[in-house]
């Protein structure tokens, strides 16, 4: 491999966050029942003409603004004239001479800058299932027309790795900006990559091949590293890598080809005569821009420079748009943001860590007062997580819940200096090591202290008094 250089461009597809698609008002959802989400206009039926979703035109600028993209003030939609038997109309809508979206940026943890060629808006085609040679094939159009885009960007990779942190950025920044769900696992972001190798140092790229429609990180990251290494050996051998789009198998780890591609398709675009262009108003852009929330590097600078979190908080605290919202809840009914990412980080993701889509147990509010309730000592850290568990079963009210079970702290502190007092008397070895290595014998006082008031006790109350009694 090090006789040559790897060049790498993607394609990424993502639906947008409609309620509808992108040129009729049947629903955008997924998991329907086959074909039921179809209509005249859907599924080209003879004179049904299309109408652009605003709100899809909206998203795709949307995308723009989060990569410093140039948007149009004049964007074409265009036919697509290539055969799509998943399309009853034989053709796609999309965008060529005139999309919306041009230029940009994505800035890698490397410091790396991989450069957008453009951000088009499109519409997906529906979803073939190959039954057998005998029995045929079976069309469902409810994909068809769901609203699209297209980040394409220029051939700037050079490792799978970089890949693999473009992809994450790119979801975690459409994910905040609600752009799009980017589920990957229901074909919500897909991406198309484009490889080939170079002789080392060589200006002229190599013939590169084309893989579809990879719809997770690993077979991204697995299909490209066969790739490499595939096309090395066909160079290394003295023959040619024949350009050509190539299926990847997740489940054999190989990839096989599917058919030749010439050198430069002519899908012979033209602009859709029943699709007006779309105008887009400056006014427009800076309102979109206004509304735009703040995205996952802005959150994580935030966290730390005004909540004065470290790093590594601040990190995975923005690791996914719903624990960002949630965290930022919390401090909203309670300041105190380094005990309630504490809570979050080593309490509440311990509770879902096996699941890849989760909602923690407790709403924000209340966990916000056991917090608070443990701050004030009126409960102890303990006492605080038996507490969210009871409360995420039943729904109560914590403090309401604290009273009806007896989890208020109740234990005075003349009641701990006594059970203090009687464990010095019958432990004067356990004394003796205290005063020698306090750190190794503390945990076990204290824990005597909490097995005698059934975890009543206040733990920092306790470590002082110990502190008093036995230093």
């Amino acid at each position: 491999m090090s006789a040559f250089d790897v060049v790498i461009g993607l394609e990424v597809h993502a639906e947008l966050n409609t309620n509808t698609k992108i040129f009729c008002s049947c629903k955008n959802e997924f998991g329907a029942d086959p074909n039921k989400n179809t209509c005249p206009v859907c599924t080209g039926m003879p004179g049904a003409l299309p109408i652009i979703n605003r709100k899809a035109v909206e998203l795709c600028i949307k995308a723009g603004l989060c990569f410093g993209c140039k948007i149009a003030d004049y964007a074409v939609m265009e036919r697509k004239n290539y055969f799509y038997p998943d399309l009853s109309k034989a053709y796609q809508i999309s965008q060529m001479v005139h999309p919306l979206c041009e230029g940009g940026s994505v800035k890698l943890d490397s410091g790396k800058e991989v450069r957008l060629n453009r951000i088009h808006l499109e519409e997906d085609a529906g979803k073939l299932t190959h039954i057998s040679k005998s029995v045929g094939t079976l069309v469902d159009y409810n994909r068809g027309g769901t609203p699209l885009i297209e980040i394409v960007t220029e051939p700037d990779f050079e490792t799978a790795e970089e890949v693999d942190d473009f992809l994450k950025k790119v979801r975690e920044a459409l994910v905040f900006a609600n752009v799009a769900e980017c589920k990957m696992e229901e074909g919500g972001m897909r991406c198309d990559v484009n490889l080939s190798l170079k002789p080392k140092g060589s200006p002229v790229f190599g013939t590169r091949t084309e893989m579809k429609n990879l719809n997770s990180f690993k077979s991204v990251t697995r299909a490209i590293e066969y790739e490499i290494k595939r096309q090395a050996e066909v160079l290394g051998s003295g023959e040619r890598v024949i350009q050509e789009t190539r299926k990847w198998s997740d489940d054999k780890g190989k990839n096989t080809a599917m058919r030749s591609k010439e050198q430069a398709q002519d899908y012979r675009y033209f602009p859709d005569p029943d699709i007006l262009p779309i105008e887009v108003d400056l006014a427009d852009v800076l309102r979109i821009k206004g509304e735009m929330p703040m995205l996952p590097v802005e959150r994580r600078e935030m966290y730390q420079t005004k909540f004065g979190l470290p790093a590594y908080d601040a990190g995975i605290l923005t690791s996914s748009k719903y624990i960002s919202d949630y965290f930022k809840k919390c401090v909203s009914f309670y300041d105190a943001p380094k005990k309630i990412s504490n809570w979050i980080l080593t309490d509440l993701l311990k509770l879902v860590k096996e699941e890849e889509v989760f909602e923690f147990p407790i709403a924000e509010q209340p966990l916000a007062e056991i917090i608070k309730m443990v701050d004030e000592k009126k409960i102890n850290k303990t006492v605080g997580l038996q507490l969210l568990d009871q409360v995420a079963q039943t729904g109560k009210d914590p403090m309401t819940l604290a009273k009806e079970l007896g989890l208020l702290t109740t234990i005075s502190e003349e009641q701990i200096t006594t059970l203090l007092q009687a464990f010095k008397d019958s432990n004067p070895k356990a004394v003796e090591d205290y005063k020698k290595e306090p750190q190794r014998v503390i945990g076990f006082i204290v824990g005597y202290v909490m097995k005698n008031t059934a975890g009543k006790a206040n733990g920092e109350l306790v470590k002082s008094l110990i502190a008093k009694l036995f230093g």
